[in-house]
């Protein structure tokens, strides 16, 4: 027996908590008796690696190319499985990234919405936003982790290309949240996301503990 899992994915500046609400949203779905994977893009493969190693090498449509074939591997190899035995996943960043990051990088909007085509859309997109001067002190307060983050001007450019990005995604049928981290705490993030979640998306049918097995360590 198989099912179709909800898929989840968190974009948002960075420093604006995607990482830590997932792990939130993750410890709060599971809690309720869901069976969650999380994961992240760049993936942990090793084209996801390379991703991630290079990508101070690597820019503009170049950059967005392997992205994207990153992604594809991605939902081929670990999500879409996952998703087929009824598990729900988790993505900490995923293509409303890829209409911002690559944006900053030059790359014209159209071509990334064409790069991106074809590609499993998520049953909710959430957004996280905050001030872009909270952004800025908390990237300061624990350093840069790419080339977007030392621009001192990114997170106010990254908050209004994201807003570009929601009506995107809703243009193509996606439901997407935005949630500001600035003013709740990751657990008080994570239940608002969890409660829209069941309340607007329903629950997962519960799937045999073999299907649930299988879900949870694909081949």
């Amino acid at each position: 027996m198989t099912g179709s899992g909800r898929f989840i994915t968190l974009d948002g500046p960075g420093g604006v908590g995607k990482s830590t609400t997932a792990a939130a949203l993750t410890g709060f779905l599971t809690s309720h008796g869901e069976q969650v994977y999380t994961t992240a893009e760049p993936s942990h493969s090793e084209l996801g690696r390379f991703v991630r190693e290079h990508a101070d090498r690597y820019q503009g449509a170049t950059l967005a190319c392997l992205v994207a074939a990153d992604r594809h591997d991605h939902l081929a190899r670990d999500v879409v499985p996952r998703l087929d035995t009824g598990v729900t996943v988790v993505c900490d960043r995923y293509v409303a990234s890829s209409l911002v990051l690559q944006r900053l990088d030059g790359v014209p909007q159209q071509y990334l919405v064409d790069l991106n085509a074809g590609m499993r859309m998520p049953d909710l997109a959430v957004i996280l936003t905050a001030d872009p001067r909270n952004i800025a002190g908390r990237i300061a307060q624990r350093g840069a982790t790419h080339r977007f983050n030392r621009d001192p001007e990114a997170p106010t450019r990254e908050t209004a290309l994201y807003k570009e990005a929601v009506s995107i995604l809703r243009g193509m049928g996606v439901r997407v949240l935005m949630v500001d981290t600035g003013v709740a705490s990751p657990k008080e993030v994570a239940e608002r996301i969890a409660g829209f979640v069941i309340s607007d998306l329903g629950t997962v049918p519960q799937q045999p503990d073999s299907a649930r097995r299988q879900g949870a360590s694909p081949s």
